[in-house]
């Protein structure tokens, strides 16, 4: 007869996930301690980290948990839209967070745990606890150079977590080999200089970060000439991972893409409505607000202006009106610069 562990973990493979462990709480007591060394190694970004701590202290908010079940799921087998490559962050394009119809699985998963008996607390979106240390613990994976967790698909893989009221173990099997000695392709290949050594990133010049819920000021972020292709998130780093080579493999077609894909050429971005961005994409695009459209705008101007073509020309004019302050000051900075 199975056990519980094993009954937790098949269902997780029927559901489509790729691995599937559980830890007892006690084995993510030294995240505090490891959270804290990260911030020694970029202390200028400790308000960022503070977000985080409260991950080290999880059971005085839910006292009842005794262990974790963490999984991964793998997204790097979608087909990738041609004009939205290496300007889109892959996570952020195929995010299961977000309801997609088969796609979403996790609240499959919760239910049938709720069904076993058990209590369980989860955020998706977020996190409660840090899943890369859960998910080291347990056996799914590593922690590679660039800070990204990897099993056998390599990077290109999503971890969700479910808090329990019950004691439980199960360890996944993984053998993969640690990064090449000297080998530091994922540093250089940061376009912004924010892994700036092995395992150590500074999260406030990261793109992805600059490009999604930071860089509030981009006409003023001196990283944003740095940004190149890049409109919103990054994949610079997993992308030169010699560890990733091979691992994406465009098979499947992730629900919808094919719908809103259209709409976010830079060309689109400048032209979008209010109501349109607020309805179909900022709920698939969460890390940025209903009201924050002006954002990607800005994003989007970045680009125009780190490859400009003479064709952008008429969309940065127009933008130059924009009701939006922070709009209107990429747009003017480009005229001044282009068209002085």
């Amino acid at each position: 007869m199975s056990t519980i562990e094993q009954m937790i973990q098949d269902k997780a493979y029927a559901l489509g996930y790729e691995k599937c462990g559980i830890v007892p709480i006690q084995a993510l007591d030294d995240y505090g301690e490891q959270l804290q060394e990260r911030i020694q190694k970029v202390p200028f970004a400790e308000k960022f980290y503070e977000r985080q701590k409260h991950f080290a202290s999880i059971q005085q908010e839910y006292p009842w948990v005794k262990s974790v079940i963490v999984v991964a799921v793998r997204y790097g087998k979608y087909k990738i839209p041609e004009h939205l490559k290496g300007h889109i962050g892959k996570a952020y394009l195929f995010d299961s967070r977000v309801e997609q119809g088969s796609i979403r699985n996790s609240l499959a998963m919760e239910k049938y745990l709720q069904e076993l008996g058990l209590k369980v607390a989860s955020n998706q979106k977020f996190g409660m606890i840090g899943l890369r240390l859960a998910a080291m613990k347990a056996g799914l994976g590593i922690i590679r150079k660039n800070n990204f967790f990897y099993t056998e698909s390599g990077s290109w893989v999503r971890l969700e977590a479910w808090l329990t009221d019950r004691e439980m173990k199960l360890i996944e099997d993984s053998h993969l080999p640690v990064c090449p000695k000297g080998c530091n392709r994922c540093i250089q290949a940061c376009p912004s200089g924010s892994l700036s050594s092995s395992y150590t990133m500074s999260p406030l010049s990261c793109i992805s970060f600059l490009t999604t819920f930071g860089g509030r000021d981009l006409p003023n972020e001196p990283l944003c000439k740095n940004f190149g292709d890049w409109i919103y998130g990054c994949d610079a780093c997993q992308d030169a991972c010699p560890m990733n080579k091979g691992k994406w493999e465009e098979t499947d077609d992730f629900p919808e893409v094919s719908q809103w894909s259209p709409h976010l050429t830079p060309e689109n971005v400048m032209g979008m409505k209010e109501d349109f961005y607020q309805q179909k994409i900022q709920p698939k695009f969460f890390y940025l607000a209903p009201e924050e459209l002006w954002k990607w705008q800005v994003n989007v101007l970045c680009f125009m202006r780190n490859n400009y073509q003479e064709t952008y020309q008429p969309y940065i004019i127009v933008a130059c009106q924009n009701e939006n302050p922070k709009v209107r000051e990429m747009a003017q900075l480009i005229c001044k610069e282009r068209y002085a």
